[in-house]
């Protein structure tokens, strides 16, 4: 898109000088375009993160038209490792130099001797550009949310206490009670939050989570008659600061880490006495891209329309073909090459000048411009980036493939892999899961997460291992590859141009953590059962003892969501029942006794109830979206009479469809494209009505974008047969019959 095109509606400026004065002053951004970590290497050796395709755009311009969006007036973006391509990048798209009355400029603030967020912000506050308030972002960031409440809260408080100077932005973001990380594939944060003022008492990025509690300043408690202790919360990294936040960089050299040294640094300063607060985003989009999980998380959240109006089919890259949006969440560019034989699956992404050959399939998966795929390949959950050769009867599974990658013909790249630029498989050869493949010898100085990523591999080479160790897929052999004087392995006549990179200490066990790849069934498995070992083996000799409350200070502090132990004693409860443990009468007596021990309402158990059968059929189903849509049809039949029982109201029938909308946005995003399939389902099997699908699309009528996806989704099957058979029921009322005739009774039938 081009930076002349982009405006956010604003006005000429005047010259007259006492309107100069009455305006307010220009909101500022300063973007880091530097990330100081190594987690996307060996990719970030050759390209920095920011410019890394996001679902066919560079990250950096998703977070570039959202500032612009927001109402910032100049953006000032500090790059450091590879900084001519990010500054090469800003000028091509047009977002360089100053813009005209209504865009945002954009100014590149250059620095070689930064190693650190804290760094480059001790250089912003040098060049002396921040002249008032600011938004602090990285450039791995997407949204869509509306700043102006955030802004005014921060505006307000300042003119309170000038010691509030900085507010931080927060999402609930509900953690895995298997793996203690979000969906983005972070590790839980643990945070203390006064419920009134909203400040930020504790944060902890690196909990402990072998144990069940936290140990939290006793001062704190003291001093705070009431606090929220959440681990439900979401770092988006977006910070709206203070000028003093500069200055607080520049006074202390100690502060590198935005979290990890700032944040925590001034929570426990008690000199200065600062203070940070908190913006819980309510409605819209925000996450920082961090690893290679939310890398996939995002792409999928991008896809499916949340990041709105950030998407393929609005924003496009100028030197490209625009992107169509076809059904089932399909965009195509309208140059893509596709054999009629060829699959392309809901969620899934091709770019322009791609060809792609016979008997095909592309699923879930994105495909990048100038691809060429030959016949029998199967993509699926991956992410292949531009100009890839892709020869036949290839497999690539749940991994990353960048520019110029070639897989000759019978290669297999099984899931979790990253294979960097211009590497080349060999025929037949099979890439082992995790593997991190790139042309580049893997420098031995990965110590630091704050170590700059530049492209120096002279400064020490780790010994890699040799390709001649990987299988072969079929009956020819790999043969063993040649090495050079460094040891390093180069390639052989049927293996891989390039170098496996190692995975440091923890090696490729720990791997699966932040993998685009899904957590293999065999760890979950086995978190399970530490789980279920831990809860067997508590007692009160195993707990800490808390420590007696002080009777001179009035101290609550918030227990752990009840609703939330609720639905995972119900979802154990009917686990049991689908092994043959409890009958369905039991079924229903033991989750209407959770229901009173917990002192909640008969809508929570419908809540619960169908999010434990969506469940069973997510796990029965293999990766498809038919066979995803064929297990849930056959669970709902199954349960639908257990569903009914808890489904008397149409206020029970609603907590059933915005059950479901959680669901598709939070914990099981694969139901997510078959939204408006499955509705007609529900309504099928009488588990929902007309009256509750209406009422449900009438309180979305003046909902924001974001939250009218899936009613627009479903707006053909609510328009062709819910609308009708609702009138039809009116009008029977209305003329009292109390037996119609076959031919007035309204049906529908799915199945």
């Amino acid at each position: 898109m081009s930076k002349k095109s982009r405006s956010r509606g604003g006005g000429g400026a005047s010259g007259d000088d006492h309107e100069d004065l009455a305006r307010p002053p220009p909101l500022q951004a300063v973007l880091l375009a530097d990330s100081f970590t190594l987690k996307f290497r060996p990719i970030t050796l050759e390209r920095p993160k920011v410019l890394l395709p996001l679902v066919h755009m560079p990250m950096i311009e998703y977070t570039l038209t959202w500032l612009e969006s927001a109402g910032v007036d100049e953006a000032f973006v500090f790059c450091c490792a590879h900084s001519h391509q990010v500054k090469e990048y800003l000028d091509k798209s047009g977002w360089a130099g100053k813009a005209g009355a209504g865009s945002m400029s954009v100014t590149a603030v250059e620095s070689h001797d930064a190693i650190s967020a804290g760094d480059a912000l001790r250089v912003i506050y040098e060049r002396g550009v921040i002249h008032g308030d600011f938004v602090l972002i990285s450039g791995d960031t997407i949204s869509n949310m509306s700043l102006k409440d955030a802004l005014q809260e921060h505006m307000d408080r300042k003119k309170k206490d000038p010691l509030a100077v900085m507010t931080m932005i927060l999402k609930h973001s509900k953690p895995s009670i298997l793996t203690h990380q979000t969906r983005l594939g972070n590790d839980e944060i643990v945070m203390a939050i006064d419920p009134e003022t909203k400040e930020l008492l504790y944060y902890e990025d690196r909990a402990d989570t072998s144990h069940l509690y936290v140990t939290i300043d006793k001062d704190i408690l003291t001093n705070n008659s009431t606090l929220q202790l959440h681990n439900d919360m979401e770092d988006c990294y977006i910070d709206i600061c203070s000028p003093e936040v500069l200055s607080l960089f520049t006074d202390n050299f100690d502060y590198q880490h935005l979290r990890r040294h700032f944040v925590k640094g001034l929570l426990v300063d008690d000199i200065m006495g600062y203070k940070l607060y908190t913006h819980e985003l309510r409605s819209g989009y925000a996450a920082r891209i961090d690893n290679f999980r939310s890398y996939d998380t995002v792409s999928k959240d991008v896809i499916q329309r949340w990041t709105y109006p950030m998407v393929p089919d609005v924003i496009s890259n100028r030197d490209c073909s625009e992107s169509r949006l076809h059904r089932q969440g399909i965009y195509k560019a309208s140059d893509v090459t596709l054999s009629h034989s060829a699959q392309i699956g809901a969620s899934s992404v091709v770019g322009s000048a791609t060809s792609i050959g016979d008997h095909c399939k592309v699923l879930n998966s994105v495909i990048g411009e100038g691809c060429k795929i030959g016949k029998n390949v199967l993509i699926n959950g991956s992410y292949v980036w531009d100009n890839v050769i892709i020869e036949d009867g290839c497999k690539v599974s749940n991994s990353l493939v960048c520019d110029g990658v070639h897989l000759k013909a019978g290669a297999i790249v099984e899931p979790g892999c990253v294979l960097s630029f211009n590497v080349e498989v060999g025929k037949n050869v099979v890439v082992p899961a995790h593997s991190k493949v790139s042309l580049l010898p893997q420098p031995s100085n990965e110590d630091s997460d704050e170590e700059l990523e530049y492209a120096d591999t002279n400064s020490g080479v780790t010994e890699s291992t040799p390709f001649s160790s990987m299988r072969s897929n079929g009956d020819q052999a790999t043969v063993p590859s040649e090495e050079d004087e460094s040891g390093t392995s180069k390639i052989g006549t049927c293996g891989v141009v390039g170098y496996i990179w190692t995975s440091g200490d923890t090696g490729i066990l720990e791997e699966w953590r932040q993998s685009i790849a899904p957590i293999p069934k065999e760890k979950l498995e086995e978190l399970q059962h530490a789980v279920s070992e831990d809860d067997g083996s508590e007692d009160e000799s195993n707990n800490p003892t808390l420590p007696d409350k002080d009777d001179s200070s009035d101290i609550a502090v918030e227990d752990d969501d009840p609703f939330s132990k609720f639905e995972k004693e119900v979802e154990e409860t009917f686990q049991r029942a689908l092994g043959g443990g409890v009958n369905r009468d039991n079924l229903i007596l033991e989750i209407n006794g959770l229901r009173l021990a917990y002192s909640l309402q008969h809508a929570d158990c419908a809540g619960a109830v169908f999010y434990s059968v969506m469940k069973s059929a997510l796990v029965a189903a293999q990766s498809t979206n038919d066979t995803l849509l064929k297990t849930t049809a056959e669970a709902l039949g199954k349960w639908k009479d257990l569903l009914r029982n808890y489904t008397k109201t149409i206020d029970e029938e609603m907590e059933i469809l915005l059950k479901f909308e959680e669901m598709c946005q939070e914990t099981t995003k694969e139901f997510s494209p078959l939204f408006s399939e499955i509705l007609p389902i529900l309504y099928d099997k009488d588990v929902v009505s007309e009256d509750a699908i209406m009422r449900w699309a009438e309180e979305k009528e003046h909902a924001d974008e974001s939250d009218k996806v899936f009613v627009k989704q479903s707006e053909a099957f609510i328009q062709v047969y819910i609308c009708p058979a609702l009138k039809l029921v009116l009008s029977l009322k209305a003329h009292d019959f109390t037996e119609p005739a076959e031919s007035q009774i309204f049906t529908y039938s799915l199945f």
